[in-house]
């Protein structure tokens, strides 16, 4: 790249050619800063092509500027394959179409856009699927994993991506578009190849296609005359260095009908490795390895996880046949052969799927150590023959303790591939890591193995192709990318005149930023960088994740845009610790702007394998910026809304009787810094506490006459649902329950906390504190009735009041209704009903809603869940700007599936989930306790 490159003029020049955007601000340039590796690189823009013209168009362009073009898709890339320093051509927002399937000869063309599962769900209606299979499915590109010949654990079965590329339509560094295939004719396409082949048959031979998964550098064995002259194959794993993909036409294979699932059980990881080659035989489909590290973060994590065998590591085999029965009498076939200390074998079916969620989400959960510490890619992808695995497994422990180094593994065992991330102190800088991996590499050519066995060298390893190719081969990687590329302008700095490896590390280049008076940032020890470092861009905020009960992310769904994404979200934030582009601290108009859509859902503190809040880091933003400091009017009315609540209430008749004056309601909203489209809610005549039915309820200690709870009735329940509250009463009273209410002024501080009012809420979480402490030491268990308020002293007063003992006392005590007829072993009067549940968010991530399912399982409900934020969320979809956003979330979520069945009844605990599809589609909702209540006053018969 030319030091002296225009940029005002490139980008003038790409904005007029181009139909897709073209971004060259610090927010957009941040958030395409790193992909899923240790990398930083800044790109001088961001290019959202619409189509082929596009992309040509801004290759030309930028080659006449002499800047670097690199392709990226979901930006899953281990390894810093899809960062660069100049153009960075984001395929997956327009250029993802499923151009055609083939059922007749099990193909499919794509643009490289597409995401494997989209793929995988339109050819699962032949039978057919796509063969491999990364855990980043969900998410990853078809043309990331072309650039990175990508496998997953069915490549045991179904080989790597270049066993699965039949045809590319590739655009060349010089501007030349090829259809290529296998053969001659393909060949002929390029001028020199079949030259450039015929001077290096010995090298190709003898240094390239050892193992399956030796797919470190460029995969030339493809070329030779008897592999067919395959050079698309040649050209899948060249991690975007040789050309452009503009549309693949791929391969698919058969769907497996009834896969089972075996899991053996071995005293440690290399043993299971050891086991590998006597299981071979037998077919697998899949064979991973699992550490035992690894699941005791999954269990510490609370995540709902199947007993395994017993043992310290474990092989998962998938087995194929014909049907259920005979898969699993082949996977009881395998068992028997395994030498394992113990195992089960589990037909297709929900307890298998939470074992291979274990696998899939390896990435995101590795990211810890078993001592806490963060871990990192770099050595995460190395692959050797497998009959080789074990002894390399235990050479490479004992590397990791010569150079006081840990980790968490796993992998696909049938291939040999060792997925491992380590705890490189990269806070510091870079030398141990490099350190290790000149070591680790010329480990793991000793066992006649692979850097990479999947994720491609990129920036991690291209450094290191010495280790296990000549320097003949390391100079034919050269020139064959020459024949495509000849001004180096494709993603330079990988594989070819690679960058030092330690070059360009994200994380020693921010700096270090300790809790202060907000959030206390207890589960990184304090420290604000290592939080904002939690995100390590596994990408899985970018999946859509709502038919297996996903909540994240809702508003990267509702707009498709990276900047919306968690991802996105923290990589801006870890671009403010550093100062790069984007000036360093929480007021940084580019952080506002990155967190002004995040509804603070805190369904990635749940969804996203590395556990992080970004609603606690919009809330810590919002605090540094603004104390001391004049806030934005909503902050004053939303964020103080229960005071606003209570002194409106002894006027509610009122203020109703205002409300149905024509235009009164809208003014009122505009001026409260509300979207004007938004009713004005009706208040209750009375709040709850008025009713008899509180007044007439003890709040203090007495005898005990049942199981003794405190009913906490929050502002939201008490002055806008107090029937809420007026069932809730009823229900634990059926239920055998000595109920007291918590007294006035027991209120959590949601508002407060959302609008970043933090030295307030802690005041009023401390003064809360005061309220309830004295029921807990008297053995009541807190019953909460609003999600968020719960979820609130669960969760969130842990964190604002972490030097106060109550605190946890009262999180501990805290349950939802749900949970506590669970505890008291309550059967429930029969529903009956079909219903629509809408989860809140806050109870997804900080509860969990299980135990209201089981629930309303034993009422006997017909229950239809609808996962994903309704998209009110509070304040959110209430305020000027989010309104269209709000209801695309609810449109695409719980509206659709109302009007799909219009029969349900909706069940919604959350206020703002009740007011969204009131507000938007005159939807009725009721509260659980409502639901059951309801059913007390039924005739025993009917309940029947």
């Amino acid at each position: 790249m030319s030091a002296e490159t225009d940029l005002p003029a490139l980008l003038a020049e790409l904005r007029q050619a181009l139909k897709g955007e073209v971004d060259g601000g610090p927010s957009r340039r941040a958030q395409y800063s790193s992909d899923a590796s240790n990398y930083r690189i800044a790109p001088l823009a961001v290019v959202l092509p619409r189509d082929e013209d596009d992309v040509r168009a801004a290759l030309k362009i930028a080659g006449r500027h002499q800047v670097p073009v690199t392709v990226r898709g979901g930006g899953t890339s281990c390894a810093g394959n899809a960062v660069g320093p100049g153009l960075v051509l984001d395929m997956s927002r327009s250029m993802n179409r499923i151009i055609s399937i083939d059922p007749e000869t099990r193909t499919a063309v794509v643009q490289p856009g597409v995401v494997l599962s989209d793929l995988q769900a339109a050819a699962a209606a032949f039978g057919l699927r796509f063969g491999p299979d990364p855990s980043t499915a969900t998410r990853c590109t078809l043309g990331g994993m072309i650039g990175n010949n990508a496998c997953g654990p069915h490549g045991l079965a179904y080989g790597r991506t270049a066993d699965s590329v039949l045809g590319l339509r590739l655009l060349t560094g010089d501007g030349r578009v090829l259809e290529l295939g296998a053969g001659r004719e393909s060949f002929d396409q390029v001028p020199g190849l079949e030259q450039f082949v015929l001077a290096r048959l010995e090298t190709i031979r003898t240094e390239f296609g050892r193992f399956s998964r030796q797919i470190s550098g460029y995969s030339l064995e493809h070329l030779l005359p008897e592999n067919g002259r395959n050079l698309v194959a040649a050209l899948t794993g060249t991690e975007g260095t040789c050309g452009i993909i503009l549309e693949a036409r791929l391969q698919l294979v058969q769907r497996s009908p009834a896969p089972a699932l075996a899991v053996l059980g071995y005293p440690d990881m290399a043993a299971a490795a050891d086991a590998v080659p006597g299981l071979l035989p037998h077919g697998p489909l899949a064979l991973e390895g699992l550490d035992s590290a690894l699941v005791e973060s999954v269990r510490r994590s609370g995540a709902d996880l199947p007993d395994l065998p017993a043992g310290g590591g474990w092989l998962m085999a998938e087995v194929g046949g014909a049907t259920e029965s005979e898969a699993v009498a082949s996977a009881q076939a395998m068992v028997r052969d395994g030498g394992a200390l113990d195992a089960v074998v589990l037909p297709s079916g929900p307890e298998a799927r939470k074992l291979w969620q274990v696998r899939a989400d390896g990435a995101g959960l590795a990211g810890r150590t078993a001592g806490g510490l963060q871990a990192w890619p770099g050595w995460e992808d190395s692959a050797v023959p497998p009959e080789h695995l074990g002894d390399y497994l235990r050479s490479l422990t004992a590397l990791m303790e010569k150079h006081r180094l840990s980790g968490l593994a796993y992998g696909h065992f049938g291939d040999g591939c060792v997925h491992l991330r380590i705890d490189f102190p990269l806070d510091a800088d870079g030398k141990a890591m490099r350190a290790f991996l000149f070591a680790a590499a010329e480990l793991a050519a000793s066992y006649g193995g692979s850097l990479s066995g999947e994720h491609g060298d990129g920036r991690a390893r291209s450094e290191l192709l010495g280790a296990m190719y000549s320097a003949e081969a390391i100079a034919a990687f050269a020139a064959f990318k020459a024949l495509f590329d000849p001004q180096g302008i494709l993603n330079p700095g990988v594989v070819v005149d690679p960058d030092p490896l330690d070059a360009a590390l994200r994380r020693p280049q921010a700096v270090e930023v300790r809790a202060g008076d907000g959030f206390a940032f207890s589960h990184d020890a304090g420290s604000v960088t290592d939080a904002l470092h939690r995100c390590v861009g596994v990408g899985k905020c970018r999946a859509d994740l709502r038919a297996e009960g996903g909540f994240m992310c809702p508003s990267y769904q509702a707009t498709r845009d990276e900047a919306e994404s968690t991802r996105g979200r923290a990589r801006v934030l870890q671009e403010m610790l550093n100062g790069g582009i984007i000036e360093i601290g929480w007021s940084a108009p580019e952080v506002h702007e990155v967190l002004d859509l995040c509804l603070s859902c805190k369904a990635c503190a749940n969804d996203c394998p590395t556990g992080i809040d970004m609603a606690m880091y919009k809330s810590e933003a919002l605090h540094q910026t603004y104390k001391g400091r004049v806030r934005p009017l909503t902050h004053y009315t939303f964020g103080r809304l229960p005071a606003w609540l209570r002194l409106a209430g002894p006027v509610a008749p009122l203020i109703n009787l205002a409300g149905r004056i024509p235009g009164f309601g809208r003014l009122a909203m505009r001026l409260a810094g509300a979207d004007p489209r938004r009713a004005l809610p009706k208040l209750p005549n009375r709040p709850f506490r008025a009713l008899h039915q509180a007044r007439n309820r003890p709040t203090e200690n007495g005898p005990e006459s049942g199981h003794p709870v405190l009913l906490w009735v929050d502002s939201f329940s008490d002055t806008l649902s107090p029937d809420v509250a007026k069932a809730a009463l009823k229900l634990l009273t059926a239920a055998g329950c000595d109920v007291q209410l918590a007294g006035p002024g027991a209120c959590c501080g949601l508002t407060l906390i959302t609008t970043g009012q933090l030295t307030a809420a802690k005041a009023k979480l401390s003064r809360t504190l005061d309220l309830l402490y004295p029921h807990v030491q008297a053995g009541r268990v807190i019953v909460g009735l609003e999600p968020s308020c719960t979820a609130v002293l669960r969760s969130d007063i842990l964190e604002l009041l972490p030097q106060d003992p109550r605190a946890q006392a009262v999180s501990r005590a805290t349950k939802t209704v749900a949970e506590l007829l669970d505890s008291i072993g309550w059967t429930p009067p029969q529903v009956g009903e079909a219903l629509l549940v809408q989860p809140h968010c806050h109870h997804h991530a900080v509860m969990g809603y299980s135990a209201d399912l089981a629930l309303l399982e034993k009422a006997g409900c017909d229950v239809e869940v609808s996962s994903g934020c309704c998209g009110l969320a509070g304040n959110f979809g209430m305020e000027r700007g989010h309104y269209e956003i709000s209801a695309k979330i609810a449109g695409d979520g719980i509206l659709s599936r109302a009007a799909a069945d219009p029969d349900r009844a909706v069940l919604a605990d959350g206020f703002s989930c009740r007011t969204q599809v009131a507000d938007l589609a005159g939807l009725p909702a009721r509260h659980l306790v409502q639901v059951l209540a309801d059913a007390l006053d039924k005739p025993e018969d009917s309940r029947l």
